[in-house]
């Protein structure tokens, strides 16, 4: 990891290195892409492709299976409807 800084959410995403982000949701968006990155300490950090020095979102493991559990079952549909 880039930083000895603890790993907190809205942290710039640049301290978590520029290393191991992946672009798991890219699409036909122009480049707008989520990317995530899995932390040693399991937690996943995520940050805007386009913006990659902005804020990292940092969720633990948990969190990460419940919103994917959620999303899988249409609960967040809301969201593009």
């Amino acid at each position: 990891m880039a930083t000895d800084r603890p790993v907190r959410n809205g942290m710039p995403a640049h301290h978590l290195g520029t290393e191991g982000w992946h672009r798991p949701w890219s699409g036909t968006n122009g480049g707008s892409c989520v990317e995530a990155k899995r932390l040693p300490d399991g937690r996943v950090a995520f940050r805007q492709s386009a913006d990659p020095a902005g804020p990292a979102l940092v969720w633990s493991r948990e969190e990460v299976a419940a919103f994917l559990a959620g999303v899988k079952a249409g609960q967040a549909d809301f969201l593009i409807a």
